[in-house]
């Protein structure tokens, strides 16, 4: 066992990890469940849930800490976190090419979001559960300063439920395609495309 987190739902239990550019294992992880995140774990450092963790597999008993980890000094939050105020990242994907992260974190009951940033940048906040996507959840008004508005955002309408994220297209057989990054839903499947160039969004 490298790692337990507990989980105080059945639902929103995130579970996608991979071994990132930088060789270091990385685990998204859901906010614990139920809705709205009762219990606040998307916004508290001091909480595994509802995170992009980081950890050095090849150092430590049984991990260690990447020195540049946001936290790594254990002030300000757990040492594991990289980034936080995540729902639930179904799922996340690099594109060493750009160097940029690709998350697909679920949303609550309106909208879908897919997040695009430098892999290298630590310690961001993708701002749940004070927005759901590019709203603000609960609120009328609620301040963004220091929150991650997603690249992309998609309703409910169609049957759309939760997205699900995959990679993006470096392949050599369709060149139209090249640089893509692929993405669809739980309900209402099919499979959608766009391309993030110089900071923003096309060919969508």
């Amino acid at each position: 066992l490298i790692l337990g987190i507990d989980q105080p739902y059945g639902n929103h239990n995130g579970g996608h990890l991979m071994f990132g550019p930088d060789r270091m294992l990385w685990i998204g992880t859901g906010d614990g469940g139920s809705g709205g995140d009762p219990h606040g774990h998307g916004q508290n450092t001091q909480s595994l849930l509802g995170k992009m963790l980081r950890i050095d597999v090849n150092s430590g008993d049984p991990y260690g800490i990447p020195a540049n980890n946001p936290f790594a000094r254990g002030a300000g939050g757990l040492r594991e976190i990289w980034a936080y105020g995540l729902r639930n990242p179904w799922r996340f994907a690099f594109d060493e090419p750009s160097g940029l992260l690709y998350i697909a974190d679920v949303g609550q009951s309106e909208q879908e979001e897919i997040h695009v940033e430098p892999a290298r940048t630590p310690g961001l906040n993708y701002g749940w559960n004070i927005m759901e996507g590019d709203r603000c959840y609960r609120s009328s008004g609620c301040s963004r300063q220091g929150l991650r508005i997603p690249q992309v955002t998609y309703t409910h309408a169609g049957r759309a439920c939760s997205v699900t994220g995959g990679f993006v297209y470096r392949g050599r057989a369709i060149p139209a395609i090249a640089g893509h990054y692929f993405y669809s839903d739980y309900c209402a499947g099919g499979l959608r495309s766009f391309r993030f160039e110089s900071g923003s969004v096309s060919d969508r």
